[in-house]
């Protein structure tokens, strides 16, 4: 049996160099995250867990007449879940409620902007999941 090189990836499924930028952006996110602390004048918090891998948030927000005035996280994972979260308190930090509540999938994959794999969305989904659960 021949194993090939998993940095052998046929030419459809090699990042194109704005993808390789964004693949970069994630690394330093997890790195280097946003926003990650307490907050200690929140008015909304929520837990939230990837039980398939085990990643795990807490995000905190102080909204204000409809508005998320200040936004932060702890927790730990992979460092999808974790870019996607630092990214995602970046983009929410100004706006209004209902426009955070409107935020999709897809919203998020934007943030993210690169392909990401059926077995990774919970991961990059769980921040959004989470900031949803905490505004409702």
């Amino acid at each position: 049996m021949q194993i090939s090189n998993p940095t052998d990836m046929s030419e459809q499924d090699q990042l194109t160099e704005e993808q390789e930028i964004y693949k970069e952006n994630i690394i330093d996110h997890y790195k280097n995250p946003h926003n990650k602390c307490k907050l200690k004048n929140s008015t909304h918090t929520e837990k939230g867990i990837n039980p398939m891998c085990g990643d795990h948030i807490v995000i905190y927000l102080h909204v204000t007449n409809d508005t998320i005035t200040d936004v932060s996280f702890e927790g730990d994972g992979c460092a999808i879940s974790q870019a996607s979260i630092s990214l995602l308190t970046d983009a929410i930090k100004g706006k209004k409620v209902t426009d955070a509540l409107k935020l999709t999938e897809s919203d998020i994959y934007e943030l993210l902007g690169i392909p990401i794999s059926h077995t990774r969305r919970k991961c990059a989904l769980l921040s959004l999941t989470t900031l949803k659960k905490a505004l409702e």
